[in-house]
């Protein structure tokens, strides 16, 4: 298995005469296959909601969606399954696939619903069952809840208990570090869509909204089949830029495909950047916008940037390879003309709306509506220039809303989560 690593400009000329210029390189990586190479085993934890708000058709349909999953995993994938409510249980420890039937049954018997929403319980609980299968596999997590992790209980300027949001998001963070990718699924109206997100983008994965319980059995069908096409792990985007050019310093970098988020950035010592990207797939591209400014440099074609990927290939058990060193180039030109690439202009409006998604989001949660409605309704107009049916018609519909005087339902809220990060599943 190897890395395809390409690379553009949004414009590849530069003008001689500015002392600065910015520009946005897009970075696209993806796995490429062998004749001789296969897909590689899934190591797979199910950490599902069984509190008690999941009671009679959500649960029966999230074992629907479980069982679905089963049958499709091959000799050789690994399987485990996490139930919290109050507390967490292993219901099916960490073992290879032997007998579907017989975990099938044993889910139906233990997936009952009762108690609180101990997310972090699930979490821990998933990461440890992870861990028992992660040699020569792709280790994931599938996430699902309908529900807020339980808070500390705060009693003037001191926490009592413990915070199962601040614990998820450190466990999330363990998990990139050990190399196990969480997604997570939204079931119903009342999940906590920062949490959802912080732990996927932190995880490295997909954040998933099950809108209604008919539609557990196609978002899980989906996300599966990503996962099945994952070719490499643990790869790392290097990016060394030459003197004279530079990271913008607010949010640099992002991945605007599959799913939009901000990337954090971590310098290495020897003055280039390392950027997490997690799993490669084969036949879905992970395209990433990096926000550079440009000094005066000499004229004609230069070097300004070098990329390369480190990424670990469980199939034949090598971890740390690098994939062959990119130039990236510009033309320094005297009598600037632009020279406008296209598809890096598609990768540029797809983050513009998810930052200008966020903008009315938090306008919205500042009570500034008429700003919401603006910044969502500019959003709308973005999602249309790339051809996001889906998405403006949400973000229009919510920006209408509020100039009409209404209040934004659960439902509008997630709907407008998502679509700003990815292509609305309907």
């Amino acid at each position: 298995m190897k890395v395809k690593l390409l690379s553009a400009l949004n414009d590849n000329n530069v003008d001689l005469a500015q002392t600065s210029s910015q520009r946005q390189l897009a970075i696209t990586i993806f796995a490429i296959a062998g004749e001789s190479d296969q897909n590689l085993p899934l190591n797979l934890c199910l950490i599902l909601d069984r509190s008690g708000s999941m009671h009679g058709q959500p649960i029966k349909t999230v074992i629907q969606a479980v069982e679905g999953l089963i049958d499709r995993l091959k000799v050789g994938d690994r399987i485990s399954v996490v139930a919290f409510s109050g507390s967490a249980e292993v219901i099916i420890p960490n073992q290879a696939i032997e007998d579907p039937e017989s975990i099938k049954s044993q889910i139906k018997s233990k997936l009952t619903a009762s108690g609180g929403t101990a997310i972090a319980d699930g979490l821990e609980l998933g990461i440890t069952e992870l861990m028992k299968g992660t040699k020569g596999a792709v280790s994931q997590a599938f996430l699902l809840t309908d529900g807020h992790g339980e808070s500390s209980l705060r009693i003037w300027k001191w926490d009592i208990g413990r915070d199962d949001n601040k614990r998820c998001l450190k466990l999330a963070q363990k998990a990139a570090k050990l190399n196990l990718t969480i997604n997570t699924f939204g079931f119903g109206n009342s999940w906590n869509q920062d949490l959802l997100e912080k732990i996927a983008d932190v995880g490295g994965g997909t954040l998933a909204y099950i809108e209604r319980p008919e539609q557990a059995v196609e978002q899980f069908s989906r996300l599966f089949g990503r996962i099945q096409s994952i070719g490499l792990t643990n790869a790392y985007l290097l990016l060394s830029l030459v003197p004279n050019v530079r990271l913008a310093e607010l949010k640099p970098i992002a991945q605007v495909a599959p799913d939009t988020i901000e990337l954090p950035v971590e310098a290495e010592a020897d003055g280039s950047f390392a950027v997490r990207l997690g799993d490669l797939m084969q036949d879905l591209e992970r395209v990433v916008l990096a926000n550079i400014y440009l000094g005066q440099l000499p004229e004609g074609k230069q070097a300004i940037a070098h990329l390369q990927i480190r990424y670990d290939d469980p199939l034949v058990n090598e971890e740390g390879l690098l994939s062959p060193l990119v130039p990236v180039y510009a033309d320094v030109v005297r009598a600037y003309q632009p020279d406008a690439n296209p598809q890096v202009q598609q990768s540029i409006l797809t983050l513009a709306k998810y930052r200008q998604t966020q903008l009315a989001e938090a306008k919205l949660q500042q009570g500034d509506r008429t700003g919401a409605a603006t910044m969502l309704q500019t959003a709308a107009k973005t999602a249309l220039q790339i051809g996001d049916k889906g998405a403006a018609t949400v973000l229009q519909t919510s920006a209408t809303r509020l100039q009409a005087g209404e209040q934004l339902s659960e439902a509008d809220l997630k709907k407008t989560r998502i679509v700003s990060k990815t292509v609305l599943q309907e």
